[in-house]
């Protein structure tokens, strides 16, 4: 094969040279295929290096995707291309909708099925958990329903099935299925369920399919569900399809039990449930006494006395209607005449005392306890109000703690939140203070950066007060000791003579009285009056106890002092102008210096003024600096200043009560230091200056004047 010097169409070379092949075109074709994707390659990630260095570019500027191109010619003539490529698509596509398969030698094509909904993928898509956490999965209460659902069945129905002739030949299949269908569930139970159970040794929650597995088996209810399962049906070969047989069914009832405990636990109203339970207690008994009443009465002979069933009717409603007016000692039933007559019903009225009896006394738990909470506000509004009447508290003050009383119940449910919390460790307390009031502190913004544990600590300590329309919260000038976080409601900041004027609304997730409960010393006085505008629930924040937290804190510590430092000093601007202005009516502010004494200095300082204080101070000596240190004389005396008019040796200290006068060279400057009484001294500066100087001082104090 001969090597092209050129890069052109081999196609186009000369005429003289061997005839092209199959396999030389093929490859010439597929090198300028791969060259156009290289380009292709190079071009896409040019784009995107753009669209890394500015990933805001728009997506419209990008390229579109290039056309494909048609493969290079083969050797052989194409067929016509666009009836070919439909074909073929819609060939595609058909086999992609069917499933083929070849059946006996022949082509078999089926639909697809169409796609699966996602509920039913979900459901099938689902695993089942190998532990499960009995108090708080949701689908171990479904399951205990259908378990309990089961175990209801044979607890109702057998002995009906046993003492009424609901059970015929006709109907035997139905009753049958759906024995044994409870009988499946209670399989279940014991295979898949129980076995799976999570439970606690040593403090540690067991996960181990062994060891639930194992754990399970030496427990008192796996005993309870094997005996609940005895095939005692075998009988039936014998007895026939007796529903007594079944009666180690109704040994499973630690699980009606449990049901009882999860209900109630999962349950937002347990009591609800409560009474219900207590209602089927009531109805079972009675239901109970209605079949063994229609077993005598079939005993004796249905219509045989005036006391037995007479078989007229619906026989259940009648004996079921019998059994309430024996267990509930309502009366008015014919005297039974035999002697079983006789013994069954002073058994039915003894049974039915005692049973009664019990169920009132329950019901009247069950409802006391559901509501113990009302029954305590109605005990304490009952207390409160008989000592206001006792002291003679005035109607309205009367009034406006009944609505108190009134409103905190129906908002809340309970008059004091810490009462029902005061029972839970710190830790689950902490838990549910932060679930249910940190969406709203978290939006104070004094507290905004602080530690997260520290909040948490806070919300413990918050203490939720009901305010209602129009009481002060505080008032201007108390002594603050507590910060307020309004949870519910609106407070509004007053003033004026009649403290009537709104000065600002502050409505739900703000906090005001924080300067009090941050300042230290005298600054901690109610600054504002505020009151609450309606029904207005606050948390208030001690300042002892903040303080106990945030020595745990010393982080947010700092911080909230900072934030305290710029609140104080934002509010006090106004006041120390104010205290400026009265302090101004009570002494007149002192008066400019006036220009001539200005002069006076400048001429001093000129003139060395430094040097006569420096004098002044080393011959005003008290005696005692003279005597403990004797000052050094020098022999050449100082060209300024010099002593005139007091010319006593340097070295000898100047008694109390003389005068010190010294000046300067020129004479210019005078200075007279003069005793008074009562260790007071004056100090005197004669200054003498130039007449156009003292000309001009005196005219502009004149004009002044």
């Amino acid at each position: 094969m001969k090597t092209w010097s050129s890069q052109g169409d081999p196609l186009n070379a000369d005429d003289e040279m061997r005839p092209v092949s199959t396999a030389s075109i093929g490859s010439t074709g597929v090198q300028e295929r791969l060259n156009e994707l290289v380009k292709l390659f190079k071009g896409r990630t040019e784009r995107h290096k753009d669209r890394l260095v500015d990933p805001d570019a728009s997506e419209e500027d990008s390229p579109t995707t290039s056309p494909s191109k048609a493969p290079p010619p083969p050797v052989p003539p194409p067929p016509p291309g666009g009836e070919k490529k439909d074909d073929t698509t819609a060939a595609k596509e058909e086999d992609e909708e069917a499933i083929q398969f070849e059946l006996l030698g022949y082509p078999v094509k089926i639909p697809k099925l169409p796609p699966i909904p996602d509920w039913l993928q979900a459901i099938l898509d689902y695993r089942f958990p190998s532990s499960i956490d009995p108090f708080t999965d949701l689908i171990y209460v479904v399951w205990l329903f259908f378990v309990v659902a089961a175990w209801n069945w044979n607890v109702w129905l057998i002995p009906v099935r046993w003492a009424f002739p609901y059970q015929t030949p006709e109907n035997i299949h139905l009753w049958l299925l759906a024995d044994y269908t409870c009988d499946f569930i209670y399989v279940a139970d014991i295979l898949i369920f129980q076995p799976r159970l999570q439970f606690v040794r040593g403090g540690d929650i067991v996960c181990d399919k062994k060891d639930m597995r194992e754990h399970y088996m030496t427990t008192e209810r796996f005993k309870m569900d094997v005996i609940s399962l005895f095939p005692m049906e075998v009988f039936y070969f014998f007895t026939g399809v007796n529903s007594l047989l079944r009666f180690p069914r109704l040994l499973k009832y630690m699980v009606f039990f449990e049901f009882n405990d999860r209900m109630e636990a999962v349950m937002k109203k347990a009591y609800i449930y409560r009474v219900i339970r207590t209602s089927m207690y009531l109805l079972y008994s009675l239901h109970i006494n209605a079949c063994l009443f229609y077993w005598g009465s079939d005993y004796e002979g249905l219509g045989s006395t005036k006391w037995v069933y007479n078989g007229e009717g619906n026989a259940y409603i009648r004996c079921y209607y019998f059994a309430v007016k024996t267990l509930i000692t309502i009366g008015g039933l014919p005297d039974p005449t035999t002697v079983f007559e006789i013994c069954f019903q002073l058994i039915n009225y003894f049974v039915g005392v005692f049973a009664f009896s019990i169920m009132i006394g329950q019901m009247r738990d069950v409802v006391g306890a559901a509501t113990a909470g009302e029954n305590y506000y109605r005990a304490c509004m009952d207390s409160t109000v008989k000592y206001m009447n006792s002291y003679s508290i005035p109607r309205d003050v009367q009034n406006r703690i009944k609505t108190w009383y009134d409103y905190t119940w129906k908002s809340q449910g309970m008059l004091d939140e810490q009462e029902l919390l005061v029972q839970l460790p710190a830790k689950m307390r902490q838990d549910m203070a932060v679930d249910v009031n940190y969406s709203i502190v978290s939006k104070v913004a004094l507290f905004q950066g602080c530690d997260r544990q520290m909040v948490f600590d806070m919300l413990t300590r918050l203490k939720s007060v009901v305010y209602l329309p129009g009481d002060f919260v505080c008032k201007k000038g108390e002594i603050g000791r507590e910060m307020y976080i309004i949870k519910q409601g609106e407070v509004q900041v007053v003033g004026g003579p009649d403290l009537q004027t709104v000065f600002v609304t502050i409505r739900a997730g703000s906090v005001f009285g924080e300067i009090s409960l941050l300042a230290g010393g005298g600054g901690n006085r109610r600054t504002a009056n505020v009151k609450a505008h309606g029904f207005a629930n606050l948390f208030i924040l001690d300042k002892n106890d903040l303080a106990e937290i945030l020595v745990h804190y010393p982080e947010s510590q700092k911080l909230l002092r900072k934030k305290a430092k710029k609140m104080l000093t934002k509010d006090k601007k106004p006041d120390e102008a104010e205290a400026r202005k009265e302090a101004a009516e009570v002494i007149p502010p002192r008066p400019d210096t006036p220009k001539l004494f200005k002069a006076a200095l400048k001429v001093t300082e000129q003139a060395g003024i430094e040097g006569t204080f420096a004098k002044l101070k080393q011959v005003y000596r008290p005696a005692e600096s003279s005597s403990e240190a004797p000052p050094t004389v020098s022999p050449v005396p100082p060209p300024s200043p010099t002593h005139r008019r007091l010319p006593a040796p340097q070295s000898a200290a100047l008694e109390d009560g003389d005068e010190s006068v010294a000046e300067t060279a020129d004479s210019s400057v005078i200075i007279r230091m003069t005793p008074r009484e009562k260790g007071e001294e004056i100090l005197t500066v004669e200054v003498v200056v130039a007449e156009e100087e003292a000309e001009e001082a005196m005219e502009d104090e004149k004009a002044e004047g």
